[in-house]
């Protein structure tokens, strides 16, 4: 009975991420964000207990792939999608106007190939190799979340997200060394970096409420950027 404990709550994940997405059609993004939220809770616990019950699967880890690129790659595009679905790009020929809200989907087909290249890249024990992909998933939920208003207010924010669109899909497949909160010992030396990031995060969520969410996210990426390439 054990052995199918781990692949439950993986399958509770992409669960997670159905609704997730359904939410994010119906331009309700605070729900959308809570069930991606809620999808990232079940994806720690699910690699937790197949280590602890010792019942790891190749099936599990294909499994896992699956639900994280709906919950963390398919549900954050709908988000976006939608989003830019409120725009009618009328400066465009009424072809390319159609076209603009799709390219969210962009970010989709590359956290699948991220998470197929993760599941192959045994660089990543203690770190990442590229974005993560709830680390993305949860950067777009909550900017939508918390800054959707003021983004739709400007033609130039508009396209500012497309081109982010594209920026964080080289992300998620970069060469950029991240750090994982994962810890040998609790000293300071040597987890430096780890520290002054979680140091950081309380007072950006006291500050910027939702939207801080995404500022942590784009935090960390910008101090792995910065430390962890060598």
């Amino acid at each position: 009975m054990k052995k199918h404990i781990p692949n439950t709550i993986t399958s509770l994940n992409l669960i997670s991420g159905c609704i997730a997405t359904y939410w994010a059609f119906q331009s309700n993004y605070e729900l959308a964000l809570l069930f991606i939220v809620i999808g990232a809770v079940f994806d720690f616990f699910d690699g937790m207990s197949a280590r602890l019950l010792h019942v790891s699967s190749p099936i599990g880890k294909e499994l896992d792939s699956l639900a994280d690129d709906i919950t963390f790659g398919f549900a954050p595009s709908a988000i976006i999608f939608s989003w830019l679905c409120g725009y009618d790009f009328h400066e465009l020929p009424s072809p390319i106007a159609f076209i603009m809200p799709f390219l969210a989907f962009i970010m989709a087909a590359f956290s699948a190939l991220r998470l197929a290249k993760f599941n192959l890249d045994e660089r990543q024990a203690m770190g990442f190799i590229g974005l993560p992909t709830p680390a993305n998933a949860l950067f777009w939920g909550s900017l939508i979340v918390g800054g959707g208003e003021f983004l739709a207010s400007s033609p130039l924010y508009i396209y500012g997200v497309i081109i982010m669109v594209l920026v964080f899909s080289y992300l998620l497949i970069s060469e950029i060394p991240m750090f994982a909160l994962k810890f040998k010992t609790w000293g300071w030396k040597g987890n430096e970096v780890k520290y002054i990031f979680l140091l950081t995060c309380i007072p950006l969520l006291m500050i910027l409420g939702v939207s801080g969410l995404a500022a942590i996210i784009a935090w960390y990426v910008l101090l792995s950027a910065c430390t962890q390439r060598h």
